[in-house]
């Protein structure tokens, strides 16, 4: 069976070629202004996933950056507070050694013996440093102080701490073990520079304390080197997050983002297509006299 073709559905059907050139033209100009691939999940479905996925992985890794820069601020404020006590310590031990000396009379002692209960001061001082309202030395524990009483006693949580999640699979412990660096109670550092200071007020030999204020020397040194061992991974974990942000960020660009000499280039050739498009059209239907006669 023939159809019969009329003018009307020449004219029709040229119309819905010019309308179909004309939106392609369209698209191809909003992508050359915008250079996006996809202006709705429907353009590209498969691109659209990938894309989702790359930009949740993206909002992961800036969290772990943020994360990463927070653990710093924590460990620096932890190796600044354990470098001050060091030199504390490397004070008291000078002043225990000069203190320890036979020549010196009782008022050398006692004046060596105010000095040091004045740096005990300091040192608990130190142990209660706190960063963002937190104690850096007593974990998890909420409590005012991570040292109180007399002697000094640790008030944080037993092998509590704060961590801080730098990886989909590692976390890092951003605080210091308080209990571990300054010791607890009897015993503590606190204790011991006390019992020192106390020893030479009364004139008693202070050569038994020499031990175990080596042992806490070497605690809060331990402490620093942990703490600087933590910040050390966090520049690693830092560099590796900065390199993995920027190559998620060129695989996103890669999805979203159209070549503008690409997107030029079918632009150019689609306005040849329609410009085409018109002139035959344009040819085609030229209507005639017999056209109007029929």
């Amino acid at each position: 069976m023939l159809n019969r073709v009329t003018n009307l559905t020449m004219s029709a059907a040229a119309q819905r070629t010019l309308q179909t050139q004309q939106a392609k033209l369209a698209e191809l100009q909003d992508k050359a202004a915008s250079l996006d691939k996809i202006s709705r999940p429907s353009d590209d479905p498969a691109a659209t996933a990938q894309a989702l996925d790359v930009r949740s992985r993206q909002a992961a890794t800036a969290q772990y950056g943020r994360n990463i820069d927070d653990g710093n601020t924590w460990l620096t404020a932890a190796d600044s507070a354990l470098e001050q006590a060091t030199n504390i310590m490397l004070r008291v031990q000078d002043l225990t050694v000069m203190a320890g000396n036979g020549s010196l009379n009782q008022s050398g002692k006692d004046a060596i013996a105010i000095e040091l209960e004045s740096l005990n001061d300091d040192l608990l001082s130190i142990a209660n440093s706190k960063h963002l309202g937190r104690n850096i030395f007593a974990g998890s524990s909420d409590a005012a102080s991570a040292f109180t009483g007399t002697p000094p006693a640790f008030q944080g949580v037993a092998g509590s701490s704060v961590e801080r999640r730098i990886s989909p699979t590692q976390t890092v412990r951003v605080d210091a073990d308080g209990a571990a660096v300054f010791g607890d109670g009897a015993g503590s550092v606190f204790d011991t520079v006390g019992k020192i200071a106390a020893d030479l007020k009364n004139g008693a030999d202070i050569t038994p304390r020499l031990a175990a204020l080596d042992a806490s020397f070497k605690n809060v040194v331990n402490g620093r080197a942990e703490i600087g061992t933590r910040q050390a991974q966090l520049e690693r974990a830092g560099n590796v997050n900065t390199e993995l942000e920027a190559t998620l960020d060129a695989q996103r660009t890669g999805i979203e983002k159209a070549d503008l000499g690409s997107v030029i280039m079918d632009l150019k050739l689609q306005e040849t297509n329609y410009q085409v498009a018109l002139a035959a059209t344009a040819r085609v239907l030229q209507p005639t006299l017999m056209d109007f006669l029929r």
